[in-house]
């Protein structure tokens, strides 16, 4: 009697462990505060005197960190977008997304259709720039497009990501309602 109440003391621990254990199920991004590796130069020979690849990442990491702040801290879309683009790495994905995102929030859709575009060339399985091109999209009354860009924020980094359920709750307001992301 003595070894089955052990038994089944222990067998109950376990289970409580196991259920109160953290399962990971999905994969999600990089959050865009994240300095991105940048694309190498094209057609650009380095010279010996010029800096070394981790000075040079880091010039540009603090460079891409100070115009997130712009972005996201002081809402200075014009400035980012110049800090941005003196970066001199804008055919990377996560910086052309952000400068999407500021023409975008700048209300110039054309120019922030272009460098979303461009993010996703770059990579096109860059997670943030579907979300922020599908948020584009709504904006523009186009919810059969901002739909297919939340499916494929599903395939990507799955339907618990900050980007899947931001996009989904845009979709859920009624057309028309105006509302600006």
């Amino acid at each position: 009697m003595r070894k089955s109440a052990v038994r089944l003391l222990s067998l109950t621990v376990l289970s409580f462990a196991l259920a109160g254990a953290p399962v990971i199920t999905t994969v999600h991004a990089n959050p865009d505060s994240d300095a991105p590796a940048p694309a190498p130069a094209k057609g650009k020979k380095k010279k010996s005197s010029e800096a070394s690849p981790t000075k040079e990442y880091a010039k540009f990491a603090d460079g891409y960190r100070a115009a997130y702040a712009t972005i996201y801290d002081r809402h200075d879309y014009a400035a980012a977008i110049d800090q941005l683009k003196a970066l001199g790495h804008d055919d990377t994905a996560a910086v052309a997304n952000l400068i999407g995102y500021s023409y975008r929030k700048l209300g110039d859709y054309k120019l922030s259709q272009v460098w979303y575009e461009r993010a996703l060339k770059a990579d096109p399985n860059h997670v943030k720039t579907w979300q922020y091109y599908g948020l584009w999209q709504l904006e523009q009354g186009n919810r059969d497009q901002a739909q297919y860009h939340l499916s494929k924020i599903a395939q990507l980094a799955g339907t618990d990501s900050e980007e899947y359920r931001s996009l989904a709750a845009a979709l859920e307001q009624p057309p028309g309602s105006g509302l600006v992301y």
